[in-house]
């Protein structure tokens, strides 16, 4: 029997975020692109396309247009080297920036010869403006990523999209630039060095892990630290709202839609977020010597969070989400469930399983 539901192309498919939107697209036959399979759903057709190589781009056309998808959601990024075995930075580069360029490419060049794909979701990150911000910054603001591989080449991805939306012909483009990813599902550097479990992988990192032993966070002295703001969104709303996008109705074709997306509420303060993890903060004399310590834990195994992502783990940035609540409307509490606080403690449940 034939499958009439149009057809989107999801690149990252297996990834966290892949895998928590899948659920929300039983309206969509689901194209996916990744090198890892779609664990539990054996349903989903994967193709197994490396977008760090250039005939990458050569095989999405032709995916795209075989499959006559109306949308691309492109996930596939290179997030944590250590888990995805993948620490050569200009590999990385390739299939974080380039890859998303060839993304776009190939969108661009289906669209170009009678193609009809009307959509294109891109999660950037909230990383691209750095790690100390104005309060509640918005979607124009100056873009300042730094010193942290993935930040910096989310940025680089973040202007390409911005340059290349209007080579996609009659396809609205959505550039989504989400906060820090929260929730039970979840692991990246932030939330696992303030539960305090971001463990190498060299010897001493793995006995750390196998004793269920937890590292404090490392902040300076001084009253400001505690107190730096952070927003959360959780990778359920963030689903949601991937899925609102892609159901809505195009009112105007070959747009470009920039969105800050956090939870709604209030920003925390770090020593809150440590309280929510039960988990303890060390004081050190200096921010110098905290990122010291933290590139030695890197490079000795103990800890998986890299130099680079410390100024990240110390800073203070927050956005205005006012865009997305106007897109949204009255279906914005429908979509964005989770309060920043209910994010990031849904992320630490199964602590709270383990104190009861």
């Amino acid at each position: 029997m034939t499958d009439s539901r149009p057809a989107i192309l999801v690149t990252g498919v297996a990834g966290n975020l892949g895998t928590r939107l899948l659920p929300f697209l039983d309206d969509f036959r689901v194209i996916g692109v990744d090198l890892s399979p779609v664990a539990g759903r054996p349903d989903i057709p994967l193709h197994p396309l490396n977008l760090g190589h250039e005939s990458s781009c050569v095989q999405l056309v032709k995916l795209l247009r075989e499959s006559g998808a109306v949308a691309v959601v492109h996930l596939a990024f290179v997030i944590d080297p250590l888990r995805t075995g993948i620490t050569d930075q200009e590999r990385m580069w390739q299939i974080n920036v380039a890859g998303t360029g060839r993304v776009m490419e190939a969108i661009a060049e289906v669209n170009r010869h009678g193609g009809s794909i009307s959509k294109f979701i891109y999660p950037s990150s909230v990383s691209v403006y750095g790690p100390e911000t104005p309060p509640f910054v918005n979607e124009d603001a100056p873009l300042g990523a730094h010193s942290l591989t993935y930040a910096v080449h989310k940025a680089e991805a973040d202007h390409a999209v911005r340059f290349r939306a209007a080579a996609l012909g009659r396809c609205s483009t959505y550039l989504l630039r989400p906060h820090i990813f929260a929730g039970a599902s979840v692991e990246n550097y932030l939330v696992n060095a303030i539960r305090g479990r971001a463990f190498g992988n060299g010897r001493l990192g793995q006995k750390l892990r196998r004793e269920d032993k937890r590292l404090p966070l490392l902040l300076p002295y001084g009253r400001s630290y505690p107190q730096k703001l952070l927003q959360f969104v959780h990778v359920d709303d963030m689903a949601r709202l991937i899925a609102w996008l892609l159901k809505r109705p195009e009112p105007e074709q070959g747009e470009l839609t920039l969105l800050n997306v956090a939870g709604s509420g209030s920003p925390i303060t770090i020593a809150r977020c440590v309280e929510l993890a039960q988990a303890k903060i060390m004081r050190l004399p200096t921010r110098w010597l905290c990122s010291k310590i933290v590139a030695l834990g890197w490079r000795y195994g103990i800890s998986s969070v890299p130099a680079g992502a410390y100024p990240y783990m110390c800073g203070s940035y927050t956005m205005n989400t006012e865009r997305l609540q106007k897109l949204l409307g009255d279906d914005y509490k429908r979509v964005i469930r989770y309060s920043n606080e209910e994010a990031l403690r849904d992320s630490f449940v199964d602590l709270a399983q383990e104190q009861s």
